[in-house]
């Protein structure tokens, strides 16, 4: 922090401004300020000061958050020598304000939990909080708030204690975890009915359970549990309790999935739990929303538990198949939301029994499943009194989403053929309202794909009635009966009769407002799926495609009508595809060149990304079937679009929205015609160089990493793209090596190292025999701890293909080039490569990298083993073997053991094993 440690009154005028001005930048400059402060080393000094003063809660709560975020994320700046005092001086802190406000207590306990997680020096911290205060029954909240974290925290991402101290601190809790409950116990016991502290011992309890460390023989007789209990069955209790009350259940039946090894406790919770069906009862009698909600938690949870004991036996012991009963009973109560949080589990049972595939199991739970999707289509009923469509985007739209999701799963259980004739039966023999009648067409879509097509009379009966219904339904019927069309596009392709009219029921449909884009995505449909059939229909597509403006479709569904234009359009002759590509084409091209000779208003041009949309689209899925030295189609329709996506692409060269999709049209064009391209191949290199040095848009690059996969395997292309890449990596070099660089272009490293892979897999020697390599190899070292997705998946590829290149195809005439290339490549940048990437997997790497990291070490390996285990061996010398709390990290056996682990591994997954392994010591 520049200019020295701040006084207090100028942190104290920062905290007032930034609860108080009136002024948003007022706040924004005081939120800007103290954020520096919290960085500085002096926000020590200043955090124990201001709370010290008392001043008041926002100061307090301030200096509270700043200690908790120092111990987390600075805990190294302090001297080992000051942690004693740190630890003394939270505890009188916390003692002195624990009546200002209860969010401070719980800054100021995070704090303390945080302290004793990284203070090794710190022996038995549950045991001397509990000697010192459990006295005190004025201390007893904070003190079971420090109790509580002290848990949560041990897992806590932001605290990086890493494995050792971890598993110490575990079995430590663990030890103490009786004298916890005790204490737990006793406080109850001293406090009456307090609701405040039952609420506190219930979270603090069910912390404990969440960690695992409970004996659970110990709580399946303690008292604890009985008054868990007796919370949740009396009907008087209040809400906050009764949540409190159903989280602690909740976490003891996680705590004991593996049911057979926590015997005792399981049976008394399983027994517990079915208790609760009267009181679940009152609930709804009483219509508490808030506690049915809670009691369909825990017996989700409890069926969760007991998951593989039901399946395993069933209607026997803790299989008792009360325990789904109890879910369909909560699937009977008419708010959806009761019956949602039971999803899960019926998508476990069904993954179990199918992976079991036993009919004797699939009959007994056959009668249940049945039930559910009863209750499920139910519960899909729109409101009698709801106008036009149903919506889908609201909560109740998510809902039927994953009601028809679940369906799909569960289904093989019933029979998609029995439900589906079920359903229609339903329709057919009772006259059913409106609203029972969307709801049974909306379930039977759901299954439609999964029914057998093949010579089945009621699949056709279906299809014959839906397309008969009148027009005076109403329209959410109507929507819904068009959604179970484009499910059976299947159908249709097997009885091509039914296309005429299944069409004009679509086209009508089409016509209408609120139905226009559900019958788009039907039409979209029939095309993918009868794609032959369809082609005789072309002109008729062709017809929608050129009139898209006048119906009033959502952006996706006028790009799927083109999607599915296309992939008919790929089916007719080779002779026809260019003209009729060109007509498809006509009215976005038009559209861009009418953009193009509009004056800007406003200096801004008018927004052309709907037609190159559109192009792209069709330029992705015509895909028809070219022999040999035929020349393609499309062809001269690309050609002849050229000029207008150039000049397009020059118009918007500012907007990075515009360009990429600029970028993705060309991108589809190339890939449509391949070697076609060529003629576009130096305008468009010279057009993307040019704008990318002044405008350095990531998609070029991109675009560049299509064309060499296209073209690096020519011989007369090869110089030219290598051209190519060193004039687009001069400026994105310099975008990269400014400050935070990597960090804040991820998309740019992407597919810089996208544009790299291509090369090394087209044409490594160009590659590795020019000058920019050692540039894009000193890039790849530094990014390999970038902490990005997809950025760091290609740097990691990159470095991957480069070294296979070293030992892959060993009979080309080319290897040996290869070879020494890549040796030398190694010679210069091994080392430093292999420090990095063991830095970046134990400090900056999320876990889901770690199997691309290992293949990178597995390549480098497998190139030059000994070189690679004096790397590696280095590289473990440089790790940190202690943590600045003073506990051990890593042991000098824990180096050697992974040293040789790696080094004599026969496969890449070894490798990846190991490092999870390591890398979890310092996480």
């Amino acid at each position: 922090m520049e200019g020295g440690k701040p006084s207090l009154t100028l942190v104290y005028q920062a905290v007032q401004a930034l609860y108080h001005d009136p002024d948003p930048a007022g706040k924004e400059r005081a939120s800007v300020w103290l954020g520096e402060l919290q960085r500085s080393m002096y926000a020590w000094e200043i955090s124990d000061q201001l709370l010290q003063l008392k001043q008041d809660v926002e100061s307090c709560y301030f200096a509270a958050q700043t200690m908790k975020m120092k111990i987390q994320t600075s805990f190294y700046e302090l001297p080992p020598e000051t942690h004693n005092a740190l630890r003394d001086s939270l505890l009188t802190h916390i003692q002195n304000l624990k009546d200002l406000s209860p969010i401070i207590v719980t800054q100021l306990a995070l704090a303390i939990a945080d302290l004793a997680l990284q203070m090794a020096s710190w022996k038995g911290c549950v045991h001397t909080l509990i000697e010192k205060y459990n006295n005190d029954i004025s201390s007893m909240p904070f003190l079971i708030e420090i109790l509580t974290v002290l848990p949560e925290e041990v897992h806590s991402r932001s605290l990086r204690i890493g494995a050792n101290r971890r598993t110490e601190i575990i079995e430590d809790l663990a030890y103490y975890s009786s004298t916890v409950v005790t204490l737990l116990t006793s406080c109850v016991e001293k406090t009456g009915n307090d609701e405040k502290m039952f609420i506190k011992v219930f979270r603090c309890l069910g912390s404990w359970f969440n960690l695992g460390v409970l004996d659970t023989n110990f709580m399946a007789s303690n008292q604890l549990l009985m008054v868990l209990f007796q919370v949740l069955q009396r009907d008087e209790t209040s809400t906050n309790l009764h949540e409190a009350a159903s989280d602690c259940v909740c976490s003891a039946l996680y705590a004991i999935e593996n049911v057979d090894t926590n015997m005792p406790l399981a049976l008394q919770l399983f027994q517990g739990v079915l208790t609760l069906e009267t009181a679940y009862h009152m609930a709804v009698a009483r219509e508490d929303l808030d506690k049915v909600l809670n009691y369909c938690r825990i017996f989700t949870e409890l069926c969760e538990t007991f998951l593989e004991t039901t399946v395993r036996s069933p209607g026997q012991g803790m299989g008792d198949l009360r325990t789904l009963e109890l879910l369909l009973i909560c699937a009977g109560h008419p708010q959806y939301e009761v019956v949602e949080i039971s999803f899960n589990f019926w998508y476990r049972l069904g993954e179990h029994l199918y992976k079991i595939n036993d009919a004797a199991l699939h009959n007994i739970f056959r009668p249940y499943i049945q039930r559910l999707l009863h209750c499920l289509a139910r519960h899909c009923q729109l409101d009698p009194d709801h106008d036009g469509i149903p919506e889908d985007t609201d909560d109740f739209g998510e809902f039927r989403m994953r009601v028809s999701d679940l369906v799909k799963d569960v289904i093989f259980l019933v029979g998609s053929m029995e439900c589906f004739s079920q359903l229609y039966s339903t329709l057919k023999d009772v006259n059913p309202s409106w609203e029972v009648t969307e709801a049974v067409l909306f379930i039977m879509a759901a299954i439609a794909k999964s029914v057998d097509p093949v010579n089945n009379p009621t699949l056709t009966e279906v299809l014959q009635q839906v397309v008969l219904l009148p027009e005076s339904v109403h329209m959410a019927v109507r929507y819904t009966s068009i959604e179970l069309v484009g499910e059976m596009s299947e159908v249709v392709d097997r009885n091509p009769r039914f296309l005429d009219p299944v069409l004009n029921y679509l086209m009508k449909g089409l016509r209408e407002k609120p139905l226009a884009s559900a019958a788009a995505k039907a039409i979209h449909n029939i095309c993918s799926v009868c794609r032959d059939h369809m082609a005789q229909h072309f002109q008729g597509l062709l017809d929608i495609a050129r009139a898209l403006d006048s119906f009033a479709l959502s952006t996706e569904a006028a790009v799927g009508l083109l999607k599915g234009t296309a992939l008919v359009l790929a089916r007719l002759p080779l002779e026809k595809i260019a003209e009729c590509l060109s007509d498809l084409c006509a009215v976005q091209v038009s559209a861009l060149k009418k953009l193009l000779a509009e004056e800007p208003t406003n200096g801004k041009s008018a927004d052309p990304t709907v037609w190159l949309d559109r192009l792209a689209v069709i330029f992705r899925h015509t895909n028809p079937i070219v022999e040999n030295g035929q020349t393609h189609p499309c062809q001269k329709v690309i050609q002849e679009i050229w000029p207008v996506l150039s000049e397009t692409l020059n118009t918007h060269q500012a907007d990075n929205r515009i360009v990429e999709r600029c970028c993705r049209c060309l991108r589809f064009a190339v890939r449509c015609v391949g070697k076609g391209s060529a003629s576009l191949l130096q305008p468009l290199v010279t057009q993307m160089v040019s704008v990318y040095q002044v405008y350095p848009h990531s998609c070029f690059l991109y675009l560049g990493s299509i064309l060499v996969d296209e073209y690096g395997m020519e011989e007369g292309c090869r110089q030219g793209l290598l051209d190519m890449l060193q004039a687009l990596c001069m400026p994105t070099f310099q975008l990269l090596e400014q400050q935070n660089g990597l960090r804040n272009h991820p998309d740019t490293v992407d597919d810089l190292f996208r544009l790299a892979t291509r090369f090394v897999q087209r044409s490594p020697v160009t590659l590795l025999s020019s000058g920019i390599i050692v540039h894009i190899i000193q890039c790849a070292v530094a990014a390999t701890s970038l902490d990005h997705r997809d950025a760091n998946c290609s740097v990691m590829k990159f470095v991957r293909d480069l070294i296979h290149t070293g030992v892959t195809k060993d009979h080309e005439e080319d290897f040996e080039v290869r070879k020494q290339l890549i040796g030398q490549a190694m010679e210069q940048h091994g080392q430093q490569l292999v420090t990095q990437l063991m830095h970046s997997c134990c400090f900056c790497l999320p876990p889901y990298t770690l199997p691309d990291v290992a293949e990178v070490l597995w390549e480098i390996m497998v190139f030059d083993r000994p070189t690679f285990c004096r790397w590696l061996e280095n590289a473990l010398k440089g790790l940190p073997k202690e943590t600045s709390g003073g506990a051990v990290t890593v042991t000098h056996k824990q180096l050697t053991d992974f040293h040789k682990q790696v080094t004599s591994a026969e496969e890449c997954k070894q490798v990846c094993w190991a490092i999870r392994e390591f890398t979890r010591l310092f996480r």
